[in-house]
């Protein structure tokens, strides 16, 4: 915990806390100048080579202790307090996330919950500087490090479904020459499209010209009145198209992700 941020790791199926919290010191003092005095709530497997390693960093004289009693311990208790109330947000919000994904699976009609959701719209400033974004979701929430944008080469600016479908055939194209196997997990389990049936129709026209059938599309449009009611139409493949009830927090979560691409 650092003032008001809280910290995740992930992928520590296998590692001991120590191991965990050593890590972290690791990268975390890769970005931010370590203080002069780092307060533990417990021993790291290699302390004094830690300590070491922040000396070089800091320049100077770096002390890890894990305080016992006194004013340093209730500083480390009171951090505790905080890592495990924010623990505890967290999954609060993971438990109403999976609620979400299962709502988004049977609402849109997908094999199985998504862990990779990618949404993308398209932008231009009069006709000049087109581009192309990519957002990524998961169970966890934006994946901002996957994220993606695409200088528009060859379409038309004035053209919003040519546009569609270069990136898409970027997209795709480099995905099936990095990840064929499908097995990095940089394929997508479900691509949100803003836009309606034109834009759905070259998205599923630029995915067949690459062999690509099988990965389930959808597009979001506004719904009648131009979406002032706060209704929006989710356009399927195969022409279909569904609504949901304005209050719906489904609805609410979809639109996040729209305006997600559209920042």
């Amino acid at each position: 915990n650092w003032g008001h941020r809280a910290f995740f790791p992930t992928h520590t199926e296998d590692l001991s806390e120590g191991d965990v919290l050593q890590s972290f010191l690791a990268q975390f003092y890769e970005e931010v100048p370590p203080a002069r005095t780092i307060l533990l709530d417990r021993d790291l497997p290699e302390c004094e080579l830690m300590a070491e390693a922040l000396r070089e960093g800091a320049g100077g004289k770096v002390e890890i202790s894990v305080p016992q009693r006194g004013s340093r311990r209730r500083l480390i208790d009171q951090a505790t307090r905080n890592a495990v109330e924010a623990l505890d947000r967290r999954l609060a919000e993971r438990g109403t996330q999976a609620k979400l994904l299962a709502e988004l699976t049977e609402f849109l009609e997908l094999a199985e919950l998504p862990q990779r959701i990618e949404v993308y719209d398209n932008s231009h400033i009069s006709g000049d500087k087109a581009l192309g974004a990519m957002v990524v979701a998961g169970p966890e929430g934006f994946q901002k490090n996957q994220y993606r944008k695409f200088n528009i080469k060859t379409a038309q600016t004035n053209d919003d479904f040519a546009m569609m479908r270069e990136v898409m055939t970027r997209r795709f194209g480099r995905v099936q020459e990095e990840d064929p196997d499908r097995a990095g997990g940089t394929w997508p389990d479900l691509v949100l499209i803003d836009g309606g049936k034109g834009q759905m129709s070259a998205v599923k026209d630029a995915l067949e010209e690459l062999g690509i059938e099988d990965v389930p599309l959808i597009a979001i449009a506004k719904g009648p009145n131009h979406g002032r009611e706060g209704r929006e139409v989710f356009h399927f493949p195969d022409g279909r198209e569904k609504m949901l009830p304005v209050n719906s927090p489904l609805l609410f979560h979809l639109q996040r992700l729209r305006d997600e691409v559209h920042r």
